[in-house]
């Protein structure tokens, strides 16, 4: 198993496309549904595997193209120093200041690391100067829990 780290930066309107973000059915719509629904579906069964927008089930990071991957560790715990050094770097731009409270941003670590640790995946999300968002996600990859069938995005 190894971990594959994931920084997304953006607009909050971007950040609300929420179709972009899931995955769709794996059925298309009912052809009573109307042309217009079926052409939805047929976009975002086509972008969502390559958009870069943080997808709302964090495993889903690994069906995104690699060059999305910000960093891979085999341990978890140089994946949650890379987490980490990523939280302080931001921590001045959020705009709750008790999220970059250092007690705050040590208790995310902790966190992560014992989430990690336990083979689960990690996401955070945090609201930036307006109107913008940062999502960072750790992704167990090689097996995951949610999508165990999922090879590596690396290859």
């Amino acid at each position: 198993m190894h971990h594959h780290g994931y920084l997304w930066i953006g607009t909050k309107q971007r950040f609300d496309e929420e179709a972009l973000r899931r995955p769709p059915h794996p059925d298309p719509p009912p052809a009573a549904a109307g042309p217009e629904l079926a052409q939805r579906y047929k976009d975002v069964r086509a972008e969502f595997p390559v958009v870069d927008l943080p997808p709302l089930e964090t495993a889903y990071w690994l069906v995104k193209p690699g060059g999305l991957v910000r960093g891979t560790w085999s341990e978890p715990e140089a994946a949650v120093r890379w987490l980490g050094a990523r939280l302080v770097e931001y921590a001045p731009r959020f705009t709750s200041k008790a999220d970059g409270a250092r007690t705050r941003l040590a208790a995310l670590v902790d966190s992560a690391a014992a989430s990690l640790g336990g083979g689960a995946d990690v996401s955070l999300g945090f609201y930036l100067e307006r109107p913008s968002c940062l999502s960072l996600a750790l992704v167990c990859c090689s097996p995951n829990r949610a999508l165990p069938e999922r090879t590596c995005p690396l290859g």
